[in-house]
């Protein structure tokens, strides 16, 4: 018998399907974002922008700048695009897919780029300001970016980079703001472009887990999927006010935490970066602006656990600490790695907020979530959102051809286990509307992420059991997931071999409470050299992203290999971490 989990009436049913956003097919796929029949869309395509001169007056961004109001970051947005296709020589307003980076800190000016690239029917490659330049500069040339729009702040960061890459660099005054606000003539003038369906929206580059990042191509209808989805499943108004504090070049910071608040008409209050203190004390002074919704990673939690110890030792500061938060927030929710049980636990006794895990990736922006309301169990990522299918099976090979066997197959009305195969771990697949268009200018790869019949490879391990989905970590152990960052251990042994006095060298995940995983680099020296961990990190830090970097640096004599020249990193694992 096939067991099946709680569905829902026939009439939600209807009323879900009738206003999905399509389906993404990956049987075909092209570098050009022009239709080819195959990401038809059952309901009307529009960008959160469009949105936003319903909002009027209303608060959209709270930053270190002051307030924006959803008319001011709109009306900057349309003159910073027809400032775009100006200097891109282009008078019709349509840039048809042009790219277009921009490098801007946590702020409004991060809104107004992004939504005039969208006004100007560009594809936004949103740059992150911590990326070491060399790390940059292939963004911008891998994506064929046309031009790089820079908040003014960090313009001598990357214009010596545009130069050597010939591209145009347009400045941004800080959060956005304009020489003087648009007219009522200039705004009813509006965007030139009404038809946004077969468009694409963005080029998000992963943290490279199978080699250099690759870029990863989402549809105006790939971002509406995943907003729609998430402002149903977690109830999102325009009463609600988040606090951001996450970077914006991962779908976490970019979709959950920006794009759903502003496509409902909430309040973003954006922190330039994460800090325990500042997020502590935005909690406990609602005065200013009351956040009843806030979203982090797993490291996040365990540092302001960690400062909440160090600072709030007093009883009564800690019954007020649990009584602010119970009563102003409604919303917490943990993602891009997995959250520890001790984590969740002590975040639940300090604040009395069970952490709503879900489950995503660039590829398939949120695909899983455990419910706003209802139980949720620790460890668990929940069930499908709505339009999204996920299936686990195993692949094999059968006379050279891939075969997959499905152990549980579902989507937001419920899960089929074939019989025999409960609680059978294997590898996580999704399809649906939410999933991106392709691997930028990379048709092989593109091919390779999808099995024949259209399902995208995660490459997580998952299993379903009581009810629910579950990951069990990376398929492969050449990827680490620290601190929210996938990381390829591949990609960092390629740079760090190019140290003068590396011979040999083995990047592990070495088990860490905080991080999840850390960045262990097993290294074989040259003969006669010496490393400290300082010198590698010195060295490190003018070519890789900081989080990529090792944080600990284990020297041995020769690092085992078998036969075929493979390392068993399974093994080294054991042997230097014991417990696991």
């Amino acid at each position: 018998m096939l067991v099946f989990s709680k569905g829902r009436s026939l009439i939600r049913l209807f009323a879900r399907r009738s206003s999905l956003l399509g389906w993404t097919c990956s049987g075909f796929r092209t570098s050009f974002c022009v239709s080819k029949g195959l990401h038809s869309s059952y309901g009307h395509v529009s960008p959160v922008f469009t949105r936003a001169l319903a909002f009027g007056e209303k608060t959209a961004i709270v930053d270190r700048n002051g307030e924006h109001t959803y008319r001011e970051v709109y009306a900057r947005s349309l003159q910073l695009s027809q400032r775009i296709c100006k200097t891109l020589g282009n008078v019709s307003g349509d840039l048809k897919g042009e790219r277009i980076a921009f490098l801007c800190p946590n702020d409004a000016s991060y809104v107004t780029a992004q939504w005039a690239s969208w006004m100007s029917g560009a594809i936004a490659v949103p740059l992150y300001q911590k990326h070491p330049t060399p790390e940059l500069e292939y963004f911008i040339q891998d994506s064929q970016s046309a031009l790089l729009v820079v908040e003014e702040g960090y313009l001598d960061k990357v214009t010596p980079s545009a130069e050597k890459l010939g591209i145009p660099v347009l400045p941004l005054l800080g959060s956005g703001k304009s020489d003087s606000v648009a007219n009522g003539s200039f705004l009813e003038a509006g965007c030139p472009i009404s038809e946004w369906k077969d468009r694409c929206a963005m080029i998000v580059y992963t943290s490279g887990t199978t080699g250099r990042p690759k870029g990863v191509l989402s549809t105006h209808q790939n971002l509406q999927a995943v907003i729609t989805g998430l402002v149903d499943k977690w109830d999102w108004t325009k009463d609600d006010v988040i606090l951001h504090v996450l970077p914006l070049h991962h779908v976490h910071g970019i979709v959950n935490k920006l794009l759903c608040p502003l496509w409902v008409g909430a309040t973003c209050v954006m922190l330039p970066e994460f800090n325990a203190q500042t997020v502590w004390e935005t909690f406990l002074n609602p005065q200013a602006h009351r956040v009843n919704v806030f979203m982090a990673v797993p490291t996040i939690y365990a540092k302001l656990t960690e400062y909440y110890s160090q600072h709030y030792a007093q009883p009564h500061v800690q019954d007020f600490i649990r009584a602010v938060c119970h009563n102003n927030i409604r919303l917490m929710v943990s993602g891009s790695a997995a959250l520890p049980v001790p984590v969740l636990e002590k975040w639940k006794s300090i604040t009395g907020h069970t952490l709503l895990e879900r489950y995503g990736m660039t590829e398939v922006g949120m695909a899983l979530s455990n419910p706003l309301r209802g139980p949720r169990v620790p460890g668990s990522v929940g069930n499908p959102l709505p339009g999204v299918k996920v299936r686990i099976a195993t692949e094999s090979l059968q006379r050279d051809v891939p075969a997959y066997t499905v152990h549980a197959e579902g989507d937001e009305d419920g899960t089929k286990v074939t019989p025999g195969l409960e609680d059978k771990e294997g590898e996580l697949f999704v399809k649906g509307p939410t999933v991106f268009r392709e691997y930028w200018n990379k048709p092989t790869e593109t091919k390779d992420a999808f099995t024949p019949d259209g399902w995208f490879k995660t490459g997580d391990t998952a299993v379903y059991k009581d009810g629910t989905y579950w990951i069990r970590g990376r398929t492969s152990v050449d990827i680490i997931k620290s601190g929210g960052y996938k990381i390829s251990a591949l990609e960092v042994e390629r740079h760090l071999l190019a140290h003068p006095s590396i011979a040999d060298v083995a990047v592990i995940g070495a088990p860490d409470p905080m991080w999840g995983q850390r960045v262990s680099a097993v290294v074989e020296l040259q003969q006669g050299h010496t490393l400290s961990l300082k010198e590698l990190k010195e060295w490190a830090r003018k070519s890789m992203a900081s989080y990529t970097i090792p944080s600990e640096l284990l020297l041995v004599e020769e690092i085992p290999r078998n036969q075929m020249g493979k390392v068993d990193k399974k093994q080294l694992l054991r042997h230097f971490y014991s417990s696991i």
